[in-house]
């Protein structure tokens, strides 16, 4: 790895996980976080009318191992998103992140997400009622731009950095950007994370054009070695999906970007790590597939990875399987069986 590393600062941000819609909840970023102490930690969108409306402790709660983490907040009322900004801060989250990225039909309905693109305007006016309200760091996550169909020609650069200097001038501290537009009609949110293409030098030109603001940059991400160029043009890298797919490939990041001195866990050592927290999730009566779900990635790229999950699947199909005892079994099976073999600690990330 190249020396430009050395010259990095080691704030949070350099490295992030990217916030995601029903995987990235408080279960899975605290197995992240036995695998990086220094990445920065995304919650999965929030709607700000939901945390208002509904139940703030579930919605909130993260166990303070996690740090740091964002709270990503999605909404477009000013008076709302404030609210629960500050709801966040007084909870403990380090970051407010405002969603300006998701492509859904759902959200695009309650008026979240990559739509208020077309409302720089409107996202100002939210992100300085959460600046207004918090004295912790408002920032947005956006796309390049958007389009009604994969078509349209009519979302142009110059309407992006009208964007970005509308929302930086009403207190927006760093940007988010994935480097793909987001297509509104005829594609579904896999997608629109698939089809339209990555585009790189659209975000390096951003960042070129304001120097003074940080930003970070999202999509297809996949390597240490695919962050070095990315590192090298912008102040972070967001690594999303593939992290989730094999997390264990996460390990690397602190040693290598961070330069950390340590020796990382083995994944059996991971999964032993975990049950405290599944003793006292489940106590507190959390299903037990909740917490092991965010398992299914760990051996991934091994011998018998395929063994490893059918057998935790299996587990968590399990209707009696309530408590870490059904875990603990499995566990020990797996350790005492020659079918797991952990072989790749020094493996390339992800």
């Amino acid at each position: 790895m190249s020396s430009y590393i050395d010259k990095l600062t080691h704030k949070n941000n350099t490295i992030c996980i990217a916030p995601m819609i029903n995987y990235t909840d408080r279960h899975c970023r605290y197995l992240f976080r036995l695998l990086t102490k220094r990445a920065m930690l995304y919650t999965e969108m929030i709607s700000s009318a939901a945390l208002i409306q509904g139940n703030q402790q579930h919605l909130l709660d993260f166990s303070i191992e996690e740090q740091p983490v964002a709270l990503q907040l999605g909404g477009s009322n000013p008076v709302e998103l404030a609210k629960a900004a500050k709801m966040g801060e007084v909870r403990g989250y380090q970051e407010i992140n405002l969603n300006v990225g998701c492509p859904s039909a759902r959200v695009k309905k309650g008026n979240i997400g990559a739509c208020l693109m077309d409302t720089p305007e409107m996202v100002a006016q939210c992100v300085d009622a959460m600046a207004q309200a918090v004295d912790i760091p408002v920032t947005v996550k956006h796309r390049t731009g958007i389009k009604d169909t994969i078509q349209d020609l009519d979302y142009t650069y110059d309407r992006l950095a009208q964007f970005i200097d509308c929302v930086a001038s009403r207190g927006c501290q760093s940007f988010i950007v994935h480097a793909r537009m987001a297509i509104l009609n005829g594609l579904n949110p896999k997608d629109n994370r698939n089809i339209p293409p990555l585009d790189y030098e659209t975000v390096y030109r951003l960042k070129d054009d304001f120097p003074d603001i940080p930003m970070i940059i999202n999509g297809g991400i996949n390597t240490i070695e695919a962050m070095e160029p990315h590192l090298k043009k912008m102040n972070g890298v967001m690594v999303g999906r593939m992290a989730y797919q094999h997390p264990y490939g996460l390990h690397q990041l602190d040693r290598v970007i961070f330069k950390e001195i340590y020796t990382p866990f083995s994944r059996f050592e991971i999964l032993h790590q975990m049950i405290p927290y599944i003793e006292k999730a489940t106590y507190q009566k959390v299903p037990l597939h909740q917490i092991t779900r965010h398992f299914l990635g760990l051996f991934h790229g091994l011998p018998n990875a395929r063994y490893f999950r059918r057998s935790l699947t299996d587990l968590m199909q399990n209707t009696q399987a309530h408590d870490v005892t059904c875990f603990r079994a499995l566990l020990d099976r797996w350790e005492t069986e020659d079918v797991l073999h952990e072989t790749m600690r020094d493996e390339v990330f992800l």
